[in-house]
């Protein structure tokens, strides 16, 4: 906390725009040392991804049709993406609970007090759970290396494919500070942000192709934005994907997906900023 003070206090004035960059950095500052000192805030957040990858990979491979192969090896290249797109919308809740939790203890009141931006401390927090959010990917990536996934693009497609996953994650954590600010307690945020989550990450390809779907269903899950990044991430990753579709976003889903991840951040940020003013007023 003394950090954020001090910094804040020595702040040299400038534009509206700059004041907030600034403050909104030495929230994130604070968030990630917070981090830093609870490792195990990071190491629980790798365990569920990890088990996935491998219960996916391991349990249903084998069962299940890509493009009419039942081969283990082209459904763990077709599982990756939607995997990578389930982690970082899953950091949603803990964005959520982390915010939560803040308010629960008064910290947030003292954030009102210093003379800072009103929308740094949920740009900071959301900030920081993007430098989480990397560190995941990272170590997922490399656990689904392990497994036998590979790409079969060039590198600035990959690190592109990596991109639009970070900028997925970052617009669903406004949706969890939403969340955060919302409810009265931290495993109030847990559970409204993962019951959600369920429905929008399995109506949708990231892990069955939608071909197999009834007709309605597949509408449904081609138009849902989770989708969109995870068809994106396979054309970028050079995976295989679902059975040819007519729906606009898997027909374009890497505009799709940024069209649908830059909405959902100007909307919630919002809202966001909006109830944190009035919450904790």
């Amino acid at each position: 906390m003394s950090v954020v003070s001090d910094t804040v206090r020595v702040a040299q004035p400038g534009s509206a725009i700059g004041q907030s960059v600034r403050d909104s950095l030495v929230v994130a500052q604070r968030n990630l040392i917070r981090m830093s000192r609870i490792p195990e805030m990071v190491i629980f957040g790798l365990i569920q991804p990890i088990m996935f990858v491998v219960l996916f990979s391991y349990v249903f491979g084998g069962s299940m049709t890509i493009a009419g192969s039942n081969d283990p090896g082209r459904y763990r290249e077709f599982l990756m993406a939607g995997i990578f797109a389930q982690t970082v919308t899953f950091a949603t809740a803990g964005a959520g609970a982390g915010i939560a939790d803040d308010m629960h203890k008064g910290l947030i009141d003292r954030f009102r007090s210093l003379p800072m931006a009103r929308g740094a401390v949920l740009t900071g927090r959301t900030f920081a759970d993007l430098v989480q959010t990397a560190l995941t990917l990272l170590v997922l990536a490399v656990v689904a290396l392990l497994v036998g996934w590979r790409t079969h693009t060039n590198a600035g497609e990959v690190l592109g494919a990596f991109g639009l996953l970070l900028l997925t994650g970052y617009a669903f954590t406004w949706i969890g500070a939403l969340i955060g600010l919302s409810v009265r307690t931290p495993e109030a945020a847990t559970s409204g942000g993962l019951i959600w989550l369920f429905p929008v990450t399995f109506v949708s390809n990231a892990f069955v192709d939608t071909g197999q779907m009834t007709p309605w269903l597949r509408h449904v899950a081609d138009w849902n934005p989770f989708s969109a990044t995870v068809q994106a991430c396979r054309e970028l990753f050079g995976n295989p994907g679902v059975s040819q579709s007519d729906a606009w976003p898997m027909q374009h889903p890497v505009w799709a997906s940024m069209i649908y991840s830059i909405a959902i951040i100007v909307i919630f940020r919002t809202l966001a900023v909006r109830k944190y003013r009035s919450a904790t007023a």
